[in-house]
């Protein structure tokens, strides 16, 4: 794979030019360790989230430099729940100085979205929570990664610090095979380019992303401009606006005039996930129960040295510890018809035995 080249941009939408606001989203593309990462952030906008600024940059700050240091360790781990909380955790870390820091009386007062996307060698690692978008640009065509996350309507959203965030966190893991470019853009970018109802990116996404090819420093300028120009001027309500490319040189791209500007729009359905758990909700009830019974009638095999006891004098005593120490390793006798059979060879070896005792001190 060839160099790779990172950019990121971030303009204030007029929304919150005209009302005095301060820009509210953060972005940040770095390489370093042979690693180059992209990270975007959209802070909530809303009274109840006041220093959402504060909680953009530290999300890109933090994704940045944790990525760029031990990319290995979290690309090679498999199990996602623990990376997942590993990143919340480390977010959490920021989070609680900046509240240290601002006197803050709540963790949501921080609240924001977060896109990156990690590339070293040929491995690549996204990661997404909320709306935004991240997407491929292929020497074929632009396909989405992964796509806005928005929840009863297209004004509601998840963010990193909500209480089951790790639930919301998408992660991928892939190659830079097919790759020539990969773009992530917060919402004020994706409402002007993506047409959530048919998956369609517009071709303009590929004159974005090769942008690059002309070098970072022309990159940023040219993604400004434009960006300036057709997306945060074309409304006067328009929202913070942050733009992000990782390009891979030396790649084939996809021609801009060769792509559709209009596409079908998805087939409406009356099928959602709350009906389908309620459909499959009889028969996992079922099957929970057929698993709960098998487990409870299956015998246990309990290992014991009792024939080692019986031939000591202090049985009793003995038997005791072994029941105990069977006890404390959790060891279970499933089946009460096993239990009783057990403890009566127990009652008749001791019977046994003290006959035994008995008879030898007659004699």
């Amino acid at each position: 794979m060839g160099k790779v080249s990172v950019s990121a941009v971030t303009l204030m939408g007029n929304k919150h030019r005209q009302r005095g606001v301060p820009c509210e989203d953060a972005s940040k593309a770095v390489t370093d360790n042979g690693v180059s990462v992209v990270c975007i952030a959209d802070g909530a906008g809303g009274k109840n989230y006041t220093h959402a600024r504060y909680g953009a940059e530290c999300v890109v700050n933090t994704i940045t430099k944790l990525l760029t240091e031990h990319f290995d360790a979290i690309y090679n781990e498999n199990r996602e729940a623990a990376v997942k909380s590993l990143i919340l955790a480390s977010l959490h870390v920021g989070f609680a100085d900046l509240m240290s820091e601002h006197k803050l009386d709540s963790i949501e007062r921080l609240s924001c979205t977060m896109l990156f996307c990690a590339v070293k060698d040929r491995r690549v690692l996204v990661g997404h929570i909320g709306d935004g978008l991240i997407c491929k640009v292929t020497p074929s065509a632009v396909v989405p990664i992964t796509m806005p996350q928005n929840g009863e309507d297209s004004s509601h959203t998840y963010f990193v610090t909500a209480n089951h965030a790790a639930d919301y966190l998408r992660l991928i893991k892939m190659t830079t095979d097919d790759c020539h470019a990969i773009c992530l853009m917060t919402d004020g970018v994706q409402d002007s380019v993506y047409n959530e109802n048919s998956g369609l990116i517009k071709p303009v996404m590929v004159k974005l992303a090769n942008t690059l090819a002309a070098g970072r420093e022309e990159a940023e300028k040219s993604l400004n401009n434009v960006i300036s120009e057709f997306i945060v001027g074309s409304s006067n309500n328009s929202d913070d606006a942050s733009f992000g490319v990782l390009y891979f040189e030396d790649t084939q791209s996809v021609a801009a005039d060769k792509l559709p500007n209009e596409c079908d729009e998805f087939p409406r359905s009356d099928d959602s996930f709350k009906k389908l758990q309620e459909l499959l909700l009889p028969d996992v009830k079922r099957a929970r129960q057929i698993i709960v019974d098998a487990a409870s009638n299956a015998p246990v095999e309990v290992p014991t040295n009792r024939e080692a006891i019986a031939n000591s004098a202090g049985a009793s005593k003995q038997a005791s510890e072994v029941d105990n120490k069977l006890d404390s390793n959790n060891f279970r006798y499933v089946n009460k018809y096993t239990m009783i059979a057990l403890y009566s060879i127990i009652v008749i070896l001791l019977v046994l035995l003290i006959c035994l005792f008995v008879t030898f001190k007659r004699s």
